[in-house]
């Protein structure tokens, strides 16, 4: 996924908590979901730049020394990138907002058809 797409925004903004348990109809379980789609977001980050960063070891390990200086700015910005993105927490809250964020249950039911 492009988390660079998500309009996230890097601040605290005060919520109406009514628009998070319209899906659920639980906040806590809301929170629960949102902590795991968090999670998600943060571990696929996390391996998007282990595999960005383990390129410019290759190309160490090569015997590029000259070079070592022109990576180190890629890898600076590299490191800006992530650093600029949005918490992984705020990534989530915008998808739920958003509506692009779903809820399924172990047994296969949606929240709505269990509250019935």
């Amino acid at each position: 996924m492009d988390y660079k797409k998500i309009k996230a925004t890097h601040d605290a903004v005060t919520r109406d908590l009514s628009n998070f348990d319209k899906e659920t109809g639980n906040l806590y379980e809301t929170v629960v979901n949102l902590s795991k789609r968090a999670n998600q977001i943060s571990s696929s980050l996390r391996q998007e730049l282990v595999n960005k960063i383990s390129e410019f070891s290759a190309q160490n390990v090569a015997g590029e020394g000259i070079d070592e200086i022109y990576e180190n700015r890629e890898q600076i910005e590299i490191a800006r990138y992530y650093e600029q993105l949005p918490k992984p927490s705020l990534i989530a809250t915008q998808e739920l907002l958003d509506g692009t964020l779903k809820f399924r249950r172990a047994g296969g039911e949606t929240p709505a058809e269990s509250a019935l």
